[in-house]
């Protein structure tokens, strides 16, 4: 049976407003307003049960209540396999997405951050643990995933971290992030091009024994295996984008799905990028 690929983090509402025209502060704006599932580890989840290669399991807290209930719902309708701690109150996301794509998120990230240790049967089977940077920057959950990737590197599990938002980096500070990623080693650690530079993934000293991959827009996405050479890998043109929200989850997913495969470091990276093509052009993380 085909490793899974378990992803941590947040499950939350988001409520993605499009905006037809610039936002307009202190009057009216024209748009569209849909609310959906959010989050990052719940998008890689989902992608990855939508993409269909390998099973996909979704780790973390939501609240006991009915937009908890409506959100683990959806996500086992799609095929993840959901393991959640209940307590606290289901967080949303509201996501202002302007003519073009680009977005705006203001996050209230509710239960999520709630996640007490994570038992030992919810990494059975795992062949990849996943876990976005926002999982870092507030406890208990910074604590609990941490400890899931030591015990998940452990029993032989491979490990990966989304580096996420330089935001969220920046907030939780430059050099305690590094010490952080330098002690967990990753195996595989996933970034954007402002995110990169922000860590200072450039540096060859830096996380030797892990593949860094860096995503650059539409220019190539680059990928530095353990043996310190990179390779670019083309990206899929993409004709309108609609919305940027989820894209990089859907990357992660894609590139994580052909890793549990065994696919070359190029493929997987192929793969990433034809599963964020996809992405782009629809509205929302779904």
């Amino acid at each position: 049976m085909t490793g899974v690929l378990g992803s941590l983090g947040d499950l939350v509402e988001d409520i993605v407003v499009t905006l037809a025209e610039p936002l307009a502060i202190g009057t009216d704006a024209a748009g569209d307003i849909v609310r959906t599932r959010g989050g990052s580890a719940s998008n890689v989840a989902s992608a990855t049960a939508q993409l269909g290669r390998v099973p996909a399991r979704y780790l973390g807290c939501i609240g006991p209540d009915a937009t908890g209930d409506g959100l683990v719902a959806g996500l086992e309708r799609v095929g993840v396999d959901v393991r959640v701690q209940r307590r606290g109150c289901t967080g949303a996301i509201v996501i202002l997405v302007e003519p073009g794509g680009e977005r705006t998120m203001v996050p209230n990230r509710g239960s999520s951050i709630l996640l007490e240790t994570v038992p030992d049967g919810w990494l059975d089977g795992l062949a990849v643990l996943h876990v976005p940077a926002y999982g870092f920057c507030a406890e208990p959950i910074a604590t609990s995933a941490v400890d899931a990737l030591q015990r998940a590197r452990a029993r032989g599990v491979a490990t990966s971290i989304d580096a996420s938002s330089v935001g969220a980096l920046r907030t939780y500070g430059r050099d305690r992030i590094r010490a952080l990623l330098s002690d967990v080693a990753p195996d595989h650690l996933i970034a954007n091009a402002d995110e990169a530079g922000f860590l200072g993934l450039e540096e060859p000293d830096f996380l030797p024994y892990t593949t860094l991959v860096v995503k650059h827009g539409s220019a190539p996405t680059t990928i530095r295996p353990p043996d310190g050479h990179w390779l670019e890998v083309p990206v899929v043109p993409v004709g309108e984008v609609r919305d940027t929200t989820g894209a990089g989850d859907a990357f992660a997913a894609g590139y994580l799905s052909a890793v549990i495969l065994g696919d070359d470091i190029a493929t997987a990276g192929a793969a990433g990028n034809a599963s964020a093509a996809h992405a782009l052009g629809r509205a929302g993380a779904l």
